[in-house]
């Protein structure tokens, strides 16, 4: 047999699927996984259950007509028919029409579980512990390889790169990832210093985001000693970590992002401190200055220096009294005395002698020679006249009686 071009093959079975009868008009009953509406308004997701799995598209102008867009964990009753995509030869079911028929298998699982654990306390927001504000050490639980790991790092490094990252690596989906994830929580715990954790992946199916649904995983986080911060998958996608951890984030890098300060906001707030210390310390100073014032006065006015000079100033003064009241009283005096003066002068000898008449002594004792009997010839006497003192012998002596014959 001659071998076949893969064109050719692919055209022949995508015959055979478009001429199959049962095919080409068919119902289908599934649970919706891994939604996605493209941004021209096309649908894609998965139609499974428990055997096996179809891959389906709905056009836009099939999906704008739906009251109710699916969404994973839908079950669903989908019409439409089976053909072949040539461009990568996969199996598609084209959808034309959609009914909702409840829950999926895992959602129904999800919300079971969800319950349980909610009446059980372990959703309870009393029990949530605020994050650190400023942690030294952060825990991560999440593969070493995926798209998170290098998210929360990036943002961590720039935000805040004084804190020491501890990785915890575990597989993050597919079977028997669900215990590993549980034990990279319980080892970070125990480990010192950790001040905060994160639990996270990106996004994905459903199915992808499993483990972060089992209970093994909800009740080591709920056992954890240190603030847990869930960042699983998208915005949209919620699961039973989110509800138990302390926080939950939208996205791995929303996680990291609340789990640190921002370092630039720091700086702006140490520089807003640091002004509003300024101000407060320089009125400190300030008040402090006009209070040192204000007692300096008061000490002045109280001040034995201030008292002394009072007191200086009035024995100054009361001196100066003096000094004004003993020169008023010389003056008085010497005014008295020269009117004194004037008067002995009128009355004094030397006023006589003055006018002639002189004052006689006797030499040798002084007696004042008053009376010619008081001396003999030859006796030496002292004249005074008005302006001095001679001496003089006597020669002989006459009585007025004598000078009168």
């Amino acid at each position: 047999m001659e071998p076949r071009p893969v064109g050719a093959v692919v055209r022949y079975i995508k015959t055979l699927l478009d001429t199959d009868d049962l095919l080409s008009d068919l119902w289908v009953e599934g649970e919706v996984s891994n939604y996605v509406r493209s941004s021209a308004g096309h649908l894609y997701f998965t139609l499974k259950d428990a055997d096996g799995q179809l891959r389906c598209v709905m056009w836009h102008g099939r999906a704008d007509r739906l009251d109710r867009l699916p969404q994973d964990g839908d079950q669903i009753l989908a019409h439409g028919y089976v053909s072949l995509y040539e461009v990568n030869g996969a199996v598609q079911f084209y959808v034309d029409t959609i009914r909702p028929t409840g829950l999926g298998l895992l959602q129904q699982q999800f919300e079971a579980l969800k319950a349980r654990l909610d009446a059980e306390g372990l959703f309870d927001s009393s029990r949530k512990r605020p994050l650190p504000a400023f942690p030294r050490r952060i825990g991560v639980v999440t593969s070493p390889t995926g798209a998170a790991i290098r998210d929360i790092l990036h943002v961590l490094g720039r935000r805040y790169p004084l804190a020491e990252v501890i990785l915890a690596p575990t597989p993050v989906q597919g079977d028997g990832a669900a215990p590993q994830i549980a034990a990279a929580i319980a080892a970070l715990d125990g480990y010192v210093g950790v001040d905060v954790i994160l639990v996270a992946r990106g996004g994905g199916s459903l199915e992808d985001l499993w483990p972060f649904n089992e209970e093994r995983v909800a009740r080591a986080i709920f056992a954890c000693g240190s603030p847990v911060v869930s960042g699983v998958g998208h915005e949209t996608d919620f699961t039973i970590a989110d509800y138990v951890a302390d926080l939950r984030a939208p996205t791995p890098s929303a996680a990291a992002e609340q789990a640190v300060p921002d370092a630039a906001d720091l700086v702006t707030r140490v520089a807003q401190c640091r002004g509003r210390l300024d101000r407060a310390l320089t009125g400190c100073v300030m008040q402090a200055r006009e209070q040192t014032r204000q007692r300096h006065y008061r000490l002045a006015r109280h001040s034995p220096t201030r008292l002394i000079a009072q007191r200086r100033q009035e024995v100054d003064e009361r001196a100066q009294a003096a000094a004004r009241s003993l020169r008023r009283d010389l003056a008085l005096r010497r005014e008295r005395l020269d009117g004194l003066h004037g008067r002995l002068l009128a009355l004094s000898p030397l006023a006589t002698l003055g006018r002639g008449y002189a004052v006689v002594h006797h030499q040798i004792d002084g007696r004042l020679v008053t009376s010619v009997g008081q001396v003999r010839a030859g006796d030496g006497i002292a004249v005074r006249v008005a302006d001095g003192v001679f001496g003089a012998e006597v020669m002989e002596r006459q009585t007025s009686d004598d000078v009168g014959a």
